[in-house]
């Protein structure tokens, strides 16, 4: 009678409750070259799959924030509580150059998309030879994607994801993005401009009203960036891949989706209805869409965490 009502008890008051998810700062390198991460571990599980989240493109933080956006919509750290809910692990970091990592990058013109890609190696690597972990996956969301292949290609990955990543080259994509936005004067210097960048060539003359996307200290990494055709690292990969791409983003199409699952037949597709850039359920584009890149308290779109989830816990060894 007396265990029977102790189990009773125990279960009341939560002693059958999963522990709750722990996170912990991590940190990669030393002294101002430092990475600075979030390591989100899930309660109770033992020797988890721990998945690399690598941000997008521009000044985005561990959690999916830019600082060139008010507020903030914590897609990444959302979607990191949701793995850990499952029963995996994630490390989010900041890239060089934004957030706790600012000091990690001397000047912007200094940098090169391959230098973002053996940062997420590096990440990788230390995770692989953490004895706590069963696994290492990639996660790259928008740029993090493509960043993500090239890390995945040097191996100590079992699985990797592209999340709302181009399958084009970023020229090719900027250029689709900028038509019919620009006054036509503008419109005919910023096609110069890429077709230079795209030969390799840097542009001294860049009109005041394109200096965000074409400022002379970005252009080497841009140059670096536009080499880079996710269709064809895609199809480098020997793990298990899946794409998963949401059917409102105004950012990338599933055209994209579709084309790197073209380069890799065996790769899963995963289209989530109602799902924007930024990961969450919202319809309508344009305006539409603008409140939900600054609203933390709006979820992820439903059927995200559990598809990625399930396509995770196939490929832990």
């Amino acid at each position: 009678m007396r265990a029977a009502l102790f189990i009773f008890l125990w279960v009341l008051f939560g002693g059958a409750r999963a522990a709750e998810p722990v996170e912990q700062n991590l940190v990669l390198g030393q002294g101002e070259q430092a990475l600075h991460g979030s390591l989100l571990l899930p309660g109770g599980a033992a020797k988890p799959l721990v998945a690399l989240i690598i941000s997008g493109s521009g000044p985005t933080d561990r959690d999916g924030n830019s600082l060139g956006l008010p507020g903030r919509n914590n897609s990444l750290k959302l979607l990191a509580e949701g793995l850990a809910r499952e029963g995996i692990a994630s490390v989010r970091y900041d890239k060089r150059g934004v957030a706790a990592s600012a000091k990690a990058l001397s000047a912007e013109s200094n940098l090169r998309f391959d230098h973002y890609a053996d940062d997420a190696a590096a990440w990788i690597e230390l995770l692989r030879k953490d004895s706590r972990f069963g696994g290492v996956a990639v996660i790259g969301h928008s740029e993090g994607a493509a960043l993500g292949l090239l890390a995945a290609q040097r191996g100590g990955v079992v699985a990797y994801v592209s999340l709302a990543g181009i399958g084009r080259d970023a020229a090719t994509v900027l250029r689709e993005q900028l038509k019919g936005k620009l006054p036509p004067d503008l419109a005919e210097r910023s096609e110069q401009i890429l077709q230079s960048l795209q030969r390799g060539e840097t542009v001294a003359d860049t009109p005041p009203m394109l200096a965000a996307l074409y400022r002379p200290s970005v252009q080497p990494y841009l140059i670096s960036w536009f080499k880079v055709d996710p269709s064809r690292e895609i199809a480098r990969l020997k793990m298990p891949v899946m794409v998963i791409q949401g059917t409102t983003d105004v950012q990338v199409s599933m055209a994209d989706a579709e084309l790197l699952v073209a380069a890799k037949p065996e790769a899963k597709l995963l289209r989530v209805e109602g799902m924007n850039h930024v990961l969450k359920a919202v319809s309508g584009s344009g305006a539409q869409q603008v409140p939900s890149y600054s609203d933390p308290a709006l979820p992820l779109a439903p059927g995200l965490v559990e598809g990625l989830a399930a396509f995770l816990k196939q490929g832990k060894p």
